[in-house]
């Protein structure tokens, strides 16, 4: 449908709900009956709003405290990893038989043939 269409189109669904208020047609009052609707609907809108802000506020709580966790957990492991890094720069790991084997077999893989 073309946008010109439905511009019309709505602007007759405006008049039509318009004059259904003002005229009040059939002995239907419109707009008593849409106050009541309304009202009616504020408490229930209400305590939807309320669990949503209680759901959403115990969420965010639980969250928290599992952070807290989290952080106390790090600060526990923190002076671990201190002492590894003290233990680091004393020296370098004093090699064994086997690695510096390898060590001295990659160091002569590494050397250039002299092809001659």
């Amino acid at each position: 449908m073309h946008p010109i269409g439905k511009i019309i189109g709505g602007l007759i669904l405006i008049l039509v709900g318009l004059a259904l208020f003002a005229l009040e047609p059939f002995g239907v009052s419109w707009l008593t009956n849409f106050i009541i609707l309304v009202t009616g609907t504020i408490p229930i809108l209400l305590i939807l709003i309320g669990l949503f802000i209680v759901w959403l506020e115990a969420d965010e709580l639980k969250v928290e405290k599992e952070l807290e966790r989290e952080v106390e957990e790090e600060k526990k492991e923190k002076p671990k990893t201190a002492a590894k890094r003290r233990t680091r720069k004393r020296g370098r790991k004093k090699k064994t038989a086997k690695e510096a084997e390898k060590a001295e077999e990659n160091k002569e893989e590494e050397k250039p043939v002299d092809e001659a």
